[in-house]
């Protein structure tokens, strides 16, 4: 009996230092991937940071930041790797994104139409989190997004054409619109001075306008081609002085209106040339002024200063940083930082404005 209890002991041993060197050369193996990992990803961050346009010798105005694609690229290499070892099955990258608004709460939210949720990438804790899937305000095909003053959400969702609104902590608080007000609602924007929601409506060829409570307000626009008018129009952005700018999409051309919905003047045409629009998508304006329209056929973005003269564009087709692939929403935080939806790429692209102080 002795003999037999020694020779279990004897096995235990073994099998303890068999774990042990299993396990040490476990994670010296994790140790180097994430050495190497670290290390790669540092190089590409030195690369990626002396990308800049204007090129030199011109002053360069827009400097390349990062992308943001998956838990990965917002949490680290150390999250993809846990995920690996634990066998988790994850869909926490984007497949097919569109729209996208940057908060001052250092959030990035991103909609993500093939799986119908938001995306919600924490800068400030390097944290990804998701809205609109659960039982209570899902989303089944959110487009384009927008926040308010108060930090709500709010998301257009084609499928059930309404505007879903979401409280900062990502609970569903209201529906806006629905099946009898909007047939495609696209890009929308808010006024916070004058507590509006301007949604697109782009096969009706309008913009409706509703109170931040969901109260239906009026609308304008039809389809045509006459000042005014629309075609297919997708997405919208509000300035400072509650100027109201509409892409309209198959006419080619940024309209602009008042905040009542008068038309004031417009901008661009159809064409190759610089200035020109092919397939116009998002748009939004920095701290200055100047407008930002992405453009999914020139898989760029150009810079328009606020009489609608270009400035500089920004981009042509690939998949490496600064490159885009079907470009689709855009957004500008308070710190200047552009965050450009690259669909086809399935990432945003983040970059940032570079001012002077002499200037």
């Amino acid at each position: 009996m002795k003999m037999v209890v020694y020779q279990k002991k004897i096995g235990t041993k073994k099998a303890v230092k068999r774990f042990l060197s299993v396990t040490h050369v476990a994670l010296f193996f994790l140790s180097l991937i994430s050495f190497l990992q670290c290390s790669a990803s540092e190089k590409a961050l030195k690369e990626e940071k002396e990308l800049v346009w204007p090129l030199p010798p011109e002053k360069p105005r827009i400097k390349y930041l990062r992308s943001l694609s998956d838990r990965k690229s917002i949490e680290g290499s150390e999250s993809k790797i846990l995920e690996t070892l634990l066998g988790e099955e994850k869909s926490d990258a984007l497949q097919k994104p569109y729209g996208v608004v940057a908060t001052n709460d250092e959030k990035v939210y991103v909609t993500e139409s093939s799986s119908g949720r938001v995306f919600v990438f924490d800068l400030k804790n390097s944290k990804l989190s998701f809205i609109g899937s659960s039982s209570f305000g899902s989303v089944a095909m959110p487009l384009g997004i927008a926040a308010d003053s108060a930090g709500n959400i709010y998301v257009a969702d084609v499928i059930q054409k309404a505007v879903l609104v979401f409280n900062p902590k990502g609970e569903m608080i209201l529906s806006i619109g629905g099946k009898d007000e909007m047939e495609n609602p696209a890009g929308i924007a808010i006024d916070n001075i004058r507590r509006r929601l301007y949604v697109i409506d782009s096969k009706a060829h309008k913009v409706k306008v509703y109170s931040l409570d969901g109260k239906f307000l009026f609308e304008f626009g039809k389809r045509g081609i006459e000042d005014g008018e629309f075609n297919f129009p997708t997405n919208i952005t509000i300035d400072k002085e509650g100027k109201i700018y509409v892409v309209d999409t198959i006419n080619a051309r940024v309209e602009v209106f008042d905040a009542e919905g008068k038309y004031l003047w417009k901008f661009g045409s159809l064409g190759d040339a610089f200035g020109q629009f092919t397939r116009p998508k998002g748009i939004a304006i920095d701290s200055e002024g100047n407008i930002y329209v992405v453009d999914a056929a020139f898989n760029n973005f150009q810079i328009f200063n606020k009489e609608g003269k270009l400035l500089m564009h920004v981009g042509s087709l690939g998949k490496e940083p600064g490159n885009f692939w079907l470009p689709a929403g855009i957004s500008i935080d308070n710190k200047d930082r552009i965050y450009i939806v690259d669909a086809a790429n399935k990432r945003v692209q983040l970059f940032q404005l570079i001012k002077y102080n002499n200037e």
